[in-house]
């Protein structure tokens, strides 16, 4: 069985003209479609999450920044096993949240929620009634039939972080976006579209802890651990899902999410999955080289090598929203990019640091990944300002204060391709597929 779930974006950076000319979709109507789910970026019309107040291109640079370094700051301590606080630049408070949100269903009757879409994570949690600390919007445990707690003894409570007992219900603690959860671990009906799963285990959030604030409506866990939606699945989803972000330029607010094998690309390129015992729940690929231009790029084979000991190596994650690479791979990615580009001259913005206002030829940028090879069209790579004629490369380079070369292929670089997670099969696939 497959399901097929709608996909939304809004562009990231829009002028104030743009934004109030846009045409707003019906988002009550598509939320009614039979076939699938309705998924927002999070900043799109149809998501309550959005910004109040339209930003500069400037400003959202430094946000989508900063947001970017809280999120390499989480995933390297998944890598770790470890607790990390992100320390935000001084600038703004960081809110490190998932990118894209979806609609699902829980409990009997339903109840929605706008949950995060996250593949670096494993168990699902909502904030539920009674939580201190949590937002207004809750799960009522006590208006659903089909809910339980799960006791000490169940064997879901080995598989949660830091689990506890608590008067013979098993309890757990977490840590996101610096942040500190205390959660039930329970079960309830999950309805995805058409698709009843029952018994769905999940953390029911009780008590936040911290200075920032945490996906308001909860996690939907995409991650390879057991606890993720994936391995909940195995018999109806058989541990593959894919997804086509459009370009965040889109106005059709389309692209697609699909759970199970059926109506995947037949013609697609895979790379294998690699598997981290540190971290068996992050989807870690094998990329040997990149290539600008024609030219395959100098990279010191440690920046880029996969080490299951540090956890260094190269994850796809769709909650960081650029591209971040090893000091040296970046290094050489910018250094070969400017020398293709001269004579332009180069700036900084934010956390950009290859910007550029003169209009001139563009070298392509080419992932190389084992037995595939992904060239990004320039969309992918290429930050254009709405209100100036600034352009950055949509790069940076990972946080200096990590004791592995971590590299992130984000979202930005993802969108229009499909992405193809045949867990099964141990293998990711990449096609380019115009979603937007």
């Amino acid at each position: 069985m497959a399901l097929s779930l709608t996909l939304f974006l809004l562009p990231l950076f829009l002028s104030p003209f743009t934004s109030q000319t846009l045409t707003t979709p019906n988002c009550a109507a598509v939320d009614h479609l039979s076939s699938g789910l309705q998924i927002f970026h999070i900043n799109s019309p149809c998501s309550p999450f959005r910004p109040k107040q339209q930003i500069s291109f400037e400003e959202t640079l430094f946000q989508s920044q900063s947001k970017d370094q809280a999120r390499l700051q989480y995933l390297v301590s998944l890598v770790a096993k470890r607790s990390v606080v992100p320390i935000a630049s001084g600038r703004q408070q960081v809110v490190q949240s998932p990118t894209y949100v979806v609609r699902v269903k829980i409990g009997t009757p339903p109840q929605v929620f706008l949950m995060a879409v996250d593949t670096s994570n494993d168990a699902s949690w909502v904030p539920c009634d009674g939580c201190v600390g949590c937002p207004s919007a809750v799960f009522s445990s006590e208006k659903s039939s089909s809910f339980k707690v799960l006791g000490c003894q169940a064997a879901q409570c080995k598989q949660v972080p830091n689990p506890v007992c608590n008067i013979g219900s098993c309890g757990f603690n977490v840590t996101y976006g610096g942040s500190t959860m205390a959660a039930n671990l329970t079960q309830d009906t999950l309805k995805l579209a058409v698709d009843d799963i029952p018994e769905y285990t999940f953390g029911c959030i009780q008590k936040v802890t911290g200075p920032n604030p945490v996906p308001p409506q909860g996690i939907l866990g995409l991650g390879r651990g057991p606890l993720s939606l994936l391995s909940q699945t195995q018999t109806l989803y058989q541990s593959t899902f894919s997804y086509c972000l459009p370009s965040y330029k889109s106005l059709n607010f389309s692209g697609s999410l699909k759970l199970g094998p059926v109506g995947q690309p037949i013609r697609i390129k895979y790379t294998p999955l690699l598997k981290n015992p540190k971290r068996s729940s992050l989807y870690y690929v094998n990329l040997v080289a990149i290539r600008v231009g024609r030219r395959i790029v100098d990279i010191p084979k440690a920046a880029l090598a996969f080490n299951p000991n540090t956890g260094a190596g190269t994850v796809v994650d769709s909650g960081t929203v650029y591209t971040r690479l090893a000091q040296p791979a970046y290094d050489a990615v910018k250094n070969e990019f400017r020398r293709r580009m001269k004579p332009a001259t180069f700036t900084s913005l934010g956390g950009f640091d290859t910007c550029y206002t003169v209009p001139i030829t563009i070298p392509t940028i080419t992932f190389m990944f084992q037995g595939a090879n992904v060239t990004l069209p320039q969309d992918n790579f290429l930050i254009h300002s709405s209100s100036s004629s600034t352009t950055c490369l949509a790069m940076a380079a990972s946080p200096e204060n990590v004791n592995s070369a971590l590299n992130v292929i984000a979202s930005f670089q993802q969108q229009n391709h499909r992405y193809v997670f045949d867990v099964k099969n141990n293998r990711l696939g990449i096609s380019r597929e115009t979603c937007s």
